[in-house]
């Protein structure tokens, strides 16, 4: 079996796996939320906001599943720069949708941080006193030489 041939393969199995990932999710969210509906519950979950979360997570798997058999299909069998243009489209769009998938499902863009989500707090660093004093002959944290104090 040639490089090729093995990339097809490749390819057409990250393909199929993208197809599955959408279909079972969307089985699997369909089913989740027929049984959160026929379930008499008090105080019941937003069955239809869940709803669209699962199916909206399926569906950006199986997007970046398809994205990845493009890059592997072009990239390994036909290098040109009308493929490789082609799949920058392919790629743009599917990154376009999988952006709007995730406003859709969390309310917020991908780069932005989760509500409540803080940013890591700043590294303390040692504030030497102006008046503090090193000993002569000793290194201060600048890798100088102190000159002998007073």
């Amino acid at each position: 079996m040639s490089f090729q041939e093995t990339m097809e393969l490749v390819g057409e199995a990250v393909d199929a796996a993208g197809v599955v990932a959408i279909v079972v999710g969307a089985v699997v969210a369909t089913l989740l939320a027929a049984r959160a509906l026929l379930r008499p519950r008090h105080g019941r979950p937003d069955v239809y906001g869940e709803y669209r979360r699962r199916l909206g997570r399926s569906i950006l798997l199986g997007l970046e599943l398809l994205v990845a058999a493009d890059i592997i299909r072009t990239v390994a069998l036909t290098p040109t720069f009308e493929s490789v243009g082609v799949l920058a489209l392919i790629v743009l769009i599917r990154t376009f949708l999988s952006w709007s998938l995730e406003l859709e499902i969390t309310g917020r863009w991908p780069w932005q941080k989760e509500p409540g989500e803080s940013a890591p707090p700043a590294r303390a660093r040692r504030v030497r006193s102006p008046r503090a004093r090193v000993r002569p002959g000793r290194h201060d944290d600048a890798g100088a030489v102190a000159e002998p104090c007073g």
